[in-house]
């Protein structure tokens, strides 16, 4: 089935709901069971569905299921965040003793974990180059248990080479997990590039739309029981509100996607014929780092990349043209409907890699706006930045 038709039909059962289209909201904490053969069932693990609130409702099953079609797994967890699905994914694989080999490009609360939680119980962290493919082999040890990717980092946005990287793990027994937020369900598929675990941040395009919180790991079955006990021990499920909100969300990322993704790279040409600009971070942009690798992996891309402007900038020189901008708001998030811009400073946060610039940079995430009046507010921008 097309990924569209999926995307428009799963999580439909209307003959179950009186005609209604969409699964309704399931909330509830106590689940009442018909016999108590039925209730051994639970108390044994083998009833076929949710024995207790914590572990979802129909609603949540369905979303789950809906997230493992789309992106090619064997099943799929829903949590309160895509922190807690990190986590959560970490813990599941790694215990006291053991090394984690970890992306210097992730998430800035995945690192901040990983220094903090993940060291707090004995957990060895090593930062590497994303950009070293199959030469992370030379970094695995007898203790190394999982290889985490995010291709691309959504700061930096440096693609890597994910199938050398998980057959360099693979090779050593390693579990490889990828945050694959940026490529979504819709443009990349991970298990076919050798990934064990994938994790997304429903939060952005999944939702699409700004208000709700949730994270995702998708796995095929020989991973599926350890990620689930250590998920019911941690209790990160989300409300079946924003379960019923995701689902709703799914039904027009395809649609969605695609207008981020020809905004984002109508705007990441702009930029780069900009003479304010050195160079542009957007691995779908012909030219730009990582294309190729976006070109084998990616069937397409999403709005949010970074440009870097060819000179150091003052605040107030950058706030002059920041806190005018018309159509972009500053925020951490991305995903949503609304265009953001928010200004970067990766050389802080680097330990196993080189940023090279100097000049000042920026992470924008391109909307759902008309992209010449993005393009024209952004022009008014770089003018009074000038001064």
């Amino acid at each position: 089935m097309d990924k569209d038709t999926l995307l428009a039909t799963l999580g439909c059962a209307p003959e179950d709901h009186r005609g209604v289209v969409n699964i309704p909201v399931y909330r509830g904490s106590t689940i009442l069971f018909p016999t108590l053969a039925d209730f051994d069932k639970a108390e044994s693990g083998t009833w076929p569905h949710s024995v207790y609130g914590r572990y979802g409702t129909r609603t949540t099953e369905e979303l789950e299921a809906s997230i493992a079609a789309i992106e090619g797994a064997d099943y799929a967890i829903v949590l309160s965040s895509g922190m807690n699905a990190i986590a959560t994914a970490l813990m599941a694989f790694l215990k006291s003793g053991d090394h984690l080999l970890m992306t210097d490009n992730t998430y800035g609360p995945c690192r901040r974990f990983c220094d903090n939680e993940l060291k707090r119980f004995g957990v060895e962290t090593t930062y590497y180059d994303p950009t070293i493919g199959a030469g992370i082999a030379a970094l695995i040890k007898d203790n190394t248990r999982v290889v985490y990717t995010e291709s691309p980092g959504s700061l930096t946005f440096e693609m890597q080479d994910i199938p050398a990287i998980a057959k360099a793990a693979h090779e050593k027994g390693c579990i490889v997990i990828s945050d694959n937020t940026w490529g979504t369900p819709y443009y990349m598929r991970p298990f076919e590039l050798g990934i064990d675990v994938s994790i997304h941040s429903a939060t952005k395009y999944i939702s699409g739309h700004s208000d709700l919180l949730m994270g995702t790991i998708s796995c095929k079955k020989e991973h599926y029981a350890q990620l689930l006990r250590t998920f019911r021990h941690c209790g990160g499920n989300p409300s079946a509100d924003s379960c019923y909100l995701a689902q709703r969300g799914l039904r027009t990322m395809g649609v969605r996607l695609k207008q981020h993704y020809a905004n984002g790279l109508k705007m990441a040409a702009w930029l780069k014929s900009h003479p304010s600009v050195e160079a542009v971070l957007h691995p779908a942009l012909p030219g730009a780092p990582g294309h190729e690798l976006w070109k084998r992996d990616f069937q397409g891309a999403c709005g949010l990349f970074s440009f870097v402007l060819k000179d150091a900038v003052p605040r107030e020189a950058l706030a002059r043209m920041m806190d005018n901008l018309v159509y972009y708001g500053m925020g951490y998030s991305w995903g949503g409907f609304e265009s953001l811009l928010i200004p970067i400073a990766p050389k802080k946060i680097r330990t196993a890699s080189e940023w090279k610039y100097t000049g000042q940079a920026l992470r924008i995430h391109v909307g759902l706006e008309n992209i010449d009046e993005l393009i024209a507010d952004l022009e008014r921008g770089l003018e009074r930045l000038r001064g």
